[in-house]
């Protein structure tokens, strides 16, 4: 009799898709909670003051120039390369 009882409990009817659509919610619905939890998230951000973003800003703008001047000294240096062996097969 257990296993009759077992087999009744695991055979569940299907969901009916009518039931799936009353049972979600609307988009507008939706939407409106997504935007009281991005409300609730940003609260907990914590925003760099200005000095520190003014400092990550400017340690930014260097390591670009830095990089830069190294492809620019990279770029240079096999544009004479290629150059030369230009030069010396033709």
């Amino acid at each position: 009799m257990a296993e009759n009882e077992k087999l009744e409990q695991t055979k569940q009817p299907a969901p009916d898709k009518k039931s799936e659509k009353k049972a979600k919610p609307g988009i507008f619905a939706r939407a409106g909670k997504w935007l009281k939890e991005l409300k609730v998230e940003l609260k907990k951000v914590v925003w760099p003051t200005r000095s520190q973003t003014i400092n990550n800003t400017l340690i930014v703008i260097a390591c670009v120039l830095v990089v830069g001047v190294f492809i620019w000294g990279f770029d240079a240096l096999a544009n004479a390369v290629v150059g030369a062996l230009i030069k010396l097969f033709s």
